[in-house]
């Protein structure tokens, strides 16, 4: 499942509109795609939403594939554009996908059917492919999604950002000030207000015997890839072999074995790695840190802003965070719960665990409730639907 588009249009749902969401049945933000049976297209409802699944190319990584991908979609969309549009008759089209070529057939349906159309902004692109693969401005796939950009600043009734520092790059594109919305990511409050599940054994028969011996645990729980710096966490466990601390990293990802590995080498004893939990079981291993950890490699493009779930996933657990990431925002420092270090540099997150386990428990405590008051503020999906309903009126 890919949880953004899904708990907002439930949301939407719950207040009584039709939602309908066209997506490929092929993506690497999933974790299981749907199941077509050898069809080109599967109609389904989840939870009163009405999905539709294109079936498109499978792929791996960020080349050629991916490239076949994005296009076969958006052919589909194409396709199929004026027989959803009179099917379906919206009065809001939403262009979500990470990759702005979507913006096209968007336009094109909300026009048949008389629709306003929105551009929802999850990562800049063609910013993203240029800053962080190395592609040039000349280069005709980024030339292309660059007209897209421009095509969506400049038509959409309404630009919805997760990023909050865009303002000025969209407006450079052709977006009217206006017509700007910023709605980050958010969470689902009954999933981490009702009792926590039982851990599975294995996990919870480690995390009990670090209890047990006294030790402080700093804990990552998320990807193990590359952007979000693991290495420097493993850094400092190298400079607190003698701290009575333990670093747990919950999770899956590419980099977890060189990371297991790592530790091996460097005899990292107080380095432990636990496997992923179910998405239900999260609440309960994160109650089990003393200190969150969350950090990400220096990008220039984080210049915008970051929006990452597993930052909000600390702040509703009501955990004390330590936030090693340079960016346009610092959600940790205006919820006050907990501290900032810099990005990648292990010394900084030593001095930062260090200031932490020094403080008074119940100060601590404080910081991690602070979290969740400004999540259930500001951050559940019944909040930013209403929100995201505004900017569709």
């Amino acid at each position: 499942m890919e949880y953004r588009p899904y708990y907002l249009a439930r949301e939407w749902r719950r207040l009584g509109h039709r939602v309908r969401i066209l997506a490929s049945a092929r993506s690497h933000v999933r974790t299981h795609d749907p199941d077509l049976q050898g069809r080109s297209r599967l109609d389904e409802v989840i939870d009163g939403i009405e999905y539709t699944w294109f079936d498109t190319p499978a792929y791996a990584g960020n080349g050629v594939g991916r490239a076949l991908n994005m296009a076969a979609f958006v052919s589909r969309l194409y396709c199929e554009g004026r027989a959803l549009a009179c099917e379906f008759r919206p009065d809001a089209v939403i262009a979500s996908s990470t990759y702005p070529l979507d913006i096209w057939p968007a336009h094109r349906i909300a026009r048949l059917s008389g629709a306003r159309l929105l551009f929802e902004v999850h990562d800049l692109w063609p910013l993203s492919p240029m800053e962080l693969g190395g592609y040039s401005n000349r280069h005709p796939f980024i030339m292309l999604l660059q007209a897209a950009e421009n095509h969506a600043c400049r038509h959409a009734d309404a630009v919805v950002s997760i990023l909050p520092k865009v303002r000025e790059h969209l407006e450079a594109h052709g977006m009217a000030p206006h017509k700007l919305h910023l709605i980050p990511n958010g969470t689902d409050p009954a999933e981490w207000l009702r009792e926590p599940l039982p851990l599975p054994a294995a996990a919870e028969d480690t995390l009990a015997e670090l209890r047990r011996r006294g030790q402080f645990i700093v804990g990552f729980a998320g990807s193990h890839g590359v952007a979000n710096a693991l290495e420097t966490l493993l850094g400092a466990a190298a400079l607190m072999r003698d701290d009575p601390v333990t670093f747990v990293l919950a999770g899956a990802g590419p980099e977890k074995e060189r990371l297991r590995q790592r530790a091996r080498d460097e005899g990292l004893d107080k380095v432990r790695f636990l496997d992923p939990v179910a998405k239900q079981d999260v609440p309960a291993l994160l109650a089990s840190f003393d200190l969150a950890y969350i950090g990400l490699q220096r990008q220039p493009l984080f210049r915008f802003g970051v929006a990452p779930n597993k930052l909000i996933d600390y702040m509703m657990a009501a955990r004390p965070i330590l936030y090693a990431i340079e960016a346009g925002n610092d959600l940790v420092t205006e919820a006050g719960c907990g501290i900032s270090v810099t990005a990648e540099d292990a010394s900084s997150v030593v001095q930062g665990i260090r200031t932490m386990r020094a403080m008074d428990p119940e100060r601590r405590k404080a910081m991690g409730l602070r979290g969740r008051k400004f999540v259930l503020e500001n951050l559940t999906y019944p909040v930013l639907g209403q929100r995201f309903l505004q900017a569709c009126a």
